[in-house]
Formats: structure tokens, sequence, C-alpha cells
């Protein structure tokens, strides 16, 4: 008896199996990676060159540029979509830290054709929250509680030339904003806060996946671009620091919808 449980467990077993395998279908999916690349008018930038001009005249360097994107999403053309979301949803770029600029996206993206490509430019209010990061370089870009928490969604730091043709210091930082009573930017006037990340959606961006292929894109930041469409953006303007002036920082979320740019 003992011999015969013996063989029908093994019959069950090896039916079961082969069932599951004829069962069990492979999605075909390929993997897609996006190279980054800082541009000033069709050029690689060049860091700590007083040798750009922005569209209000304005002579200035940059000295570094770190950012978030998160949220990438690839839209296929039957209405379906994929959000990169598996092992790592928001990504730390940064011009000075060349492993930050290759994001290596671990989710199998499903083969087929795409009509494009959308990201977040920052960090949604759902995920933008304090102490969610530990360890440098991200912990470096905590946006201070008192003006909203999180993280900056960007800091651009640099120089310019005022009119008296003196080289001061500016920080393009971009983050959470807030709204103050009165004309004072006292932190305790706070009464709201506005959340100023915005969907990047890059045009020209169609492609077609195929089963095992990997597909490196290269997505291109056009820095001019923060300063020109639909507002020109004036150094002289707004000064060297811009965490606690909303109208500046909307200006920044209303030019960035053709900051990027990406081709294969």
């Amino acid at each position: 008896m003992k011999w015969w449980t013996a063989v029908i467990f093994c019959l069950l077993v090896v039916g079961i199996s082969s069932c599951k395998k004829e069962t069990e279908t492979t999605v075909p999916a390929g993997n897609v990676t996006f190279s980054v690349q800082h541009l000033v008018n069709g050029e690689p930038l060049r860091e700590n060159e007083l040798i750009y001009t922005n569209a209000a005249g304005n002579p200035y360097l940059i000295v570094g540029l770190m950012y978030f994107i998160s949220d990438v999403t690839f839209y296929k053309s039957d209405g379906n979509k994929t959000i990169i979301s598996q092992a790592k949803d928001i990504f730390y770029i940064d011009e000075d830290m060349a492993d930050t600029k290759i994001l290596k996206f671990a989710d199998k993206i499903p083969a087929g054709a795409y009509d494009s490509i959308t990201f977040i430019f920052g960090i949604s209010e759902e995920k933008n929250k304090s102490h969610r990061f530990l360890n440098p370089p991200e912990v470096n870009m905590a946006w201070p509680e008192v003006l909203g928490g999180g993280y900056h969604y960007m800091m651009m730091n640099g120089k310019w030339k005022d009119t008296l043709d003196v080289v001061k210091p500016f920080n393009f930082h971009f983050g959470i904003g807030q709204l103050y009573h009165g004309n004072t930017y006292n932190t305790d006037s706070i009464y709201a806060f506005v959340q100023n990340y915005f969907k990047v959606k890059l045009p020209g961006s169609a492609f077609v996946l195929n089963d095992g292929q990997t597909l490196t894109f290269k997505l291109q930041m056009n820095i001019e671009k923060w300063f020109t469409t639909p507002h020109i953006y004036d150094h002289n303007h707004w000064g060297g620091a811009i965490m606690q002036k909303q109208p500046a920082m909307q200006m920044i979320k209303e030019n960035g919808w053709d900051v990027f740019s990406i081709t294969q």
C-alpha cells in the first residue's frame, strides 16, 4: 500500500506540474533606460563658466544642478499604461554624479507600440514626505519643515551679473510654495502651502518595444528654457533666493512645460 501510495503521489505531482507549465505564459517585455543630459542652447552644460545669458539678458553660470523626477509612465496605443514603481519610483539626478544620470528601470515594460512618455517633475504631495530619505545625496534635498517639509524638487545653484556688473549668487530652488498674510515673508503668517510639482509630457516620445529588447533614450534638460516661456525670468527682479517667493516658483512651474526633450 505504501508503494502504490508513493506512485500515485508522484503521478499527481507530475500532472500538476505539467498543467502549470501548460497554463503559464510569459508576457513579451523589454527594458528601458534613460541617459540624462543637461544642455544649454543645445550644448552640454559647462559648470562654473560665466558664458550664458538668459532671455532677460542676465549673464549667468551654473555651479550645481540636482533634482527629482518620479512616476515615469509609458502609455500604449491601446490605452494601457505602465508606471515605473516596482523597485524605485523616485529618481535623484545630479549633474556632478554620473551614476545618477543613468536611469535603469527595474520594471519590465510590456512589449508593444507606445504613444508617449510622461513623468512628474519633483515629487507628488502623496509621496513628498519628510524623512523619506535617510542617506545622502537625497537627504541633502530636504525642504525646510516650516516651509512645507518634504524635499526640493530642484536645486539649481549659480551666479548672475546684475545691472551694475556685480556677480551675485542665486539659488534657483524649487519646491513647495507658501501663501502669506500681508506683504511679509514671516513664517508665522503662512496660511497655506502650494504643491508646485507638475507633469511633463515628452514630445515625440512614441516608440515600439520588442520582446527582449532594451531601449536607451536620451532625456535632455534644456536649461535655458527655465527662464524663457511663457515667462521671462529675470534674476535682477527675483534676486538670489526664491524659496519663499511663490510667484517666482509659479513662473518656474509654468516655464517647465518644454524644458525636457527626448530622443533615441
